[in-house]
């Protein structure tokens, strides 16, 4: 592509016509460029768009001009900014980290359709070092997961910005402005609906009056053009998102149901305008009006519901203050918290939000955790005591030592978890969007044939029945019906301090009829204390030792025991989960953990130690056993009552000793536990429970319970557990808290049994009201009025799942879905 002082005639009359190729903007006087696409010279207005259309080109990617629903973002200025985004401080509170991958998540404005998506999905592809870029078109947010070893964040969000859209990371983003500039958009559509139809339904009184009241037919005409005036901007303006989302589904080659719904606009008003000018027939601007602002009002309160649920993770965001006051050789500094590192000293006064994880090292103080944890009572924290960043300090100054910052935070993990919940669709979103599509289908044709019967026999009422018959089975109640109540059964139980990290999980969740518990740190509080030990040779303190040092590198809760004994740090340390832990101890190479991985080095077990466990022995024999207790978790004898009062069979899987599992099994009433247990032998436990035909909810804490956890049909990890439990989880429970689970079955079963039921209502309200509108027995009007409620139903009976039941004594068990659907 090059300048021209006269480019071809295509390329002037687009110019002229439609303005910029890329952008669709007016092309300022005197610009003269243009670009080559698909053999044609296409105008555009600026070196950005000509510089995005070809990047688009060259990448392979014009099909994107022929399926895009609307015009391009247009590019941004040519300074870069996105270099910024490769410096280690910025990305420290960004970017998160799997394994040797880079994550981030980033909201993309200017993403509007499928073919927006499918254009950067497929030019991210095309970049070398990129491993996984998912895109949710519905919520305008990506994850991108690459090698910092073969591209930089800057590159690939300059990609993105070269395409014509705005990336915003996540965590710098405003979000809120994001959800405040849709919401004023969607108002200003539903007041130009609202006014339009008030004005409509004034006039069309009068029309209806018309036959019978004697009006001159020059008014009668006047009151018709005037209507055509008003309707014009509600049908163009207010319901341009019906026919942007139709052009885009037909492009894509899916019939989504903006299609009957775009359909049915147009004809009425094609119709009605024509009759306007030829002065003959009927017109339906009232049913044009009270159908685009009906069908708005409806939408407005699902994306009010959709922003209500979306906002625990926006305020979780907000919680970290922007500056800190950090303790320098020169006194105290306010810094960015950005600019914090492991190490260093903040204080923080009374009122304010701790800016990082760390421990209090100077003074005591309450915290308030309500919004991270659910728990409405301040916690209260000595010196050595550990806070959590964005709890707000509400006793008294304290200075912490710092020892997380950024993506490194408790706070970040947990909105790490929300927003991949948030970026995936659950099943039965996709299975309603998939029989809603199977059913539009069906009424295209169910209304051809419609419109070919009525023309047979009253060749006057068949546009009338065909329009009525597209509107009133305009399935939006279906594919609302799930999202919305998955939605709002998701924002409650956040609000309980459990977080649905998995799109899935509810579902399942209700269908799950057996518990795998783990004991220590799930069943019990983790917090094991030494009860005794019996050292071989009489050297306790030596024994006691030896066993901290290797312990220091285990995150098994029984290790905790041996945090406050006096050590030097043990050397080639090796951890075999559910086994112990290896290493040498003052040139002694030692074991701790169970008997038989202890053997493996020391040799046969003595009969003393043959019942501990815990033992200690290395290579020169047997040193010590170390006995445990552990007090029950509160909460727990409740969670395990709550969960058998509603059909749940019971297990303990534990890697304990079996003395010890038998008496936690006791004491919260399960009467089948197993103990001895290694990761792989709990993992076969919960094969062997599936494969008889149980739905199996696991809940562990550690890092031995992952497989457990992934394994499972649904899986719920601790919030005061590992990292990777959390990861392997589809809820966490933030506060530790097992009282939640009876509640998140009960929160699961309402939810599926809502989507049950608001399924059933739309297809109910679709099979009964068809057979009416096919007969003529439905005016236009009446069906805009219809449809409407059928999906405001829907929206309202989904928003119950956001209030607390005021019993759970009736809540159903798992509820099928009908197999109609399942076949579909």
């Amino acid at each position: 592509m090059t300048r021209s002082p006269a480019p071809p005639a295509s390329a002037t009359a687009h110019a002229d016509g439609c303005g910029c190729f890329h952008c669709g903007e007016p092309i300022p006087v005197g610009v003269r460029m243009h670009v080559e696409v698909d053999g044609t010279a296409r105008a555009v207005c600026c070196i950005g768009c000509r510089a995005a259309a070809e990047l688009i080109r060259d990448a392979g990617l014009g099909d994107y001009y022929r399926w895009r629903a609307a015009p391009a973002p247009r590019p941004e200025a040519a300074d870069d900014v996105w270099s910024s985004y490769d410096r280690p401080e910025v990305q420290a509170p960004l970017v998160g980290r799997e394994g040797p991958l880079a994550v981030v998540n980033v909201l993309v404005e200017g993403l509007r359709c499928a073919a927006c998506s499918w254009l950067i999905d497929h030019r991210l592809a095309q970049v070398r070092g990129l491993v996984r870029a998912s895109l949710n078109p519905a919520t305008a947010r990506a994850q991108l997961a690459w090698d910092p070893l073969q591209v930089s964040l800057g590159t690939l969000l300059r990609e993105i910005a070269a395409l014509g859209y705005r990336p915003h990371v996540l965590g710098q983003a405003d979000t809120l402005e994001v959800a405040t500039r849709e919401r004023r958009t969607a108002l200003k559509r539903l007041a130009v609906a609202g006014f339009g139809m008030m004005q409509i339904m004034m006039v069309a009184y009068a029309l209806w009056l018309a036959p019978t009241q004697g009006m001159d037919p020059v008014i009668r005409e006047y009151l018709r053009f005037t209507c055509l005036l008003v309707t014009t901007p509600v049908a163009f303006y207010a319901g341009w998102p019906f026919f942007a989302g139709a052009i885009a589904s037909l492009r894509a080659r899916h019939v989504g149901m903006d299609v009957p719904v775009a359909i049915g606009i147009g004809l009425a008003y094609a119709m009605s305008a024509w009759n306007t000018f030829t002065g003959q027939g009927e017109v339906y601007y009232d049913s044009v009006t009270m159908f685009v602002f009906l069908l708005l009002a409806g939408r407005y309160v699902e994306m009010l519901a959709r922003h209500r649920a979306g906002s625990t993770t926006e305020a979780l965001v907000r919680l970290v203050p922007a500056m800190a006051l950090k303790v320098t050789p020169a006194g105290r500094e306010r810094v960015a918290c950005t600019e914090l590192r492991d190490g260093d000293r903040v204080v923080v006064p009374l009122g304010e939000s701790f800016p990082a994880d760390g421990r209090i090292v100077a003074g005591a103080t309450q915290a308030d955790e309500s919004l991270l944890t659910g728990e409405s009572q301040p916690v209260a924290k000595a010196a050595g005591a550990r806070v959590i960043a964005g709890s707000t300090n509400v006793g008294g100054p304290v200075e912490v030592e710092v020892d997380a910052v950024g993506q490194a935070t408790v706070l970040a993990g947990i909105v790490r978890l929300l927003e991949r919940a948030q970026t995936e669709r659950p099943r039965l979103a996709r299975l309603a969007d998939r029989w809603a599509t199977w059913f539009v289908v069906r009424v295209l044709g169910g209304a051809a044939l419609v419109c070919a019967a009525w023309l047979v026999v009253d060749p006057s009422r068949a546009f009338e029945a065909t329009l009525a018959v597209l509107v009133v089975t305009c399935p939006c109640a279906l594919s609302l019906a799930t999202p919305t109540a998955i939605t709002a059964a998701t924002a409650f139980l956040a609000r309980r301090g459990l977080l649905v990290t998995r799109a899935d999980a509810l579902e399942t969740l209700a269908g799950a009829t057996h518990a795998v518990f783990d004991k220590t740190g799930t069943l019990t509080l983790g917090r094991p204390r030494l009860t005794k030990v019996h050292a071989l040779d009489g050297d306790v303190d030596a024994a006691l030792a030896a066993a901290a040092a290797l312990e220091r590198a285990s995150e098994h809760p029984l290790a905790r025991a041996f945090d406050d004994v006096p050590t030097s740090p043990a050397t080639a340390v090796r951890v075999e989960p559910g086994r112990g832990v290896e290493g040498e101890v003052n040139g002694e190479r030692l074991r701790i953990g169970t008997a038989g991985f202890v053997a493996e080095l020391t040799g046969p077990v003595p009969q003393a130690l043959a019942q501990a466990a815990v033992v200690l022995g290395g290579v020169r024999g047997w040193r010590a056993a170390f006995e445990f207790g552990d007090a029950p978790r509160p909460g727990a004898a409740a969670a395990v009552a709550g969960l058998r009062a509603r059909g749940l069979g019971t297990t303990i899987a534990s890697g304990d000793h079996a003395r010890q599992v038998a008496g936690t099994a006791t004491v919260l009433g399960i009467d089948d536990w197993h103990a001895r247990l290694l990761p792989e032998d709990k993992l076969a436990l919960v094969q062997r429970l599936r494969t008889a035909g149980a739905r199996v909810l696991a809940v562990g804490d550690g890092v031995n319970d992952a497989p457990t956890l992934r394994a499972a049909d649904v899986a719920v990890a601790l919030g005061t557990g590992s990292a990777l439990a959390q990861a392997s989880a589809d809820l966490v429970a933030l506060r530790g808290d097992l009282a939640t689970l009876p509640e998140a079955v009960d929160v699961a079963r309402r939810t599926v049994a809502i989507v049950r039921q608001n399924l059933a209502w739309s297809a109910a309200y679709n099979v009964i009201a068809l057979p009416f509108a096919a007969l003529g027995y439905v005016p236009p009007w009446l069906a805009a009025i219809g449809m409407s409620l059928s999906s405001l139903f829907v929206v309202l009976n989904a928003l119950r799942l956001a209030r607390a039941p005021a019993s759970t004594s009736t809540v159903p068990a798992a509820v099928p879905l009908p197999r109609a659907m399942e076949a579909a």
